[in-house]
């Protein structure tokens, strides 16, 4: 997840600032990381699996899984493809950020 949100970062103007407060926010130990857990794992292979047409890759089932484990509905992210068709377990649809402009 870090380097996914390290990713997220690069498309920021202000970079490189707010990944560098980011990372020393972990070095710190003010924001641990979450990592899967075996049963996540199952989970995203089957999202895998069940969205090859995609396709959908372990980086985004991976946030898919934790989400669904952590009870999460907003979803930050510039991917938003694989966000809008995937249905995860918990909620009818993810909410994605940031909106979409009109």
């Amino acid at each position: 997840m870090v380097a996914e949100i390290c990713h997220l970062f690069k498309r920021s103007p202000h970079r490189p600032r707010p990944e560098i407060a980011f990372l020393r926010l972990l070095a710190e130990g003010r924001v641990a990381p979450l990592g899967p857990s075996a049963d996540d794992y199952r989970r995203m292979a089957e999202l895998v699996e069940r969205y090859a047409d995609l396709p959908l890759g372990g980086a985004d089932a991976s946030v898919v899984a934790l989400a669904e484990r952590l009870g999460v509905v907003r979803i930050a992210t510039v991917d938003r493809r694989d966000f809008t068709v995937v249905r995860p377990s918990h909620v009818a649809a993810f909410e994605l950020v940031p909106a979409l402009s009109s």
